[in-house]
């Protein structure tokens, strides 16, 4: 699919129509993979909780030094963001 926008007025019916058509197919195949995606986050997130959900049970630290480091570097306001991980 191209980036730029056709000139609307330019396009005959059928182009138009098809155009549609071939937009409408692209939103399908962007929400069917944003499903999946949903999906594997939830299978994910449920294993985390079964894994802490038995940490605790076994009565083992929820909390490691790293989280108490990284959380120590977010108040201070010394973390870095996203964005500066994408960019090293």
């Amino acid at each position: 699919m191209e980036d730029t926008f056709p000139d609307l007025g330019s396009l005959s019916d059928k182009e138009l129509k098809d155009l549609i058509d071939n937009l409408m197919a692209e939103e399908n195949e962007i929400s069917y993979k944003r499903r999946v995606l949903h999906g594997k986050i939830d299978i994910l997130r449920a294993e985390l909780v079964n894994r802490l959900r038995d940490k605790h049970e076994r009565g083992d630290s929820m909390i490691t030094g790293d989280d108490v480091s990284k959380l120590t570097e977010i108040l201070a306001g010394k973390a870095q963001s996203p964005e500066d991980d994408s960019a090293a």
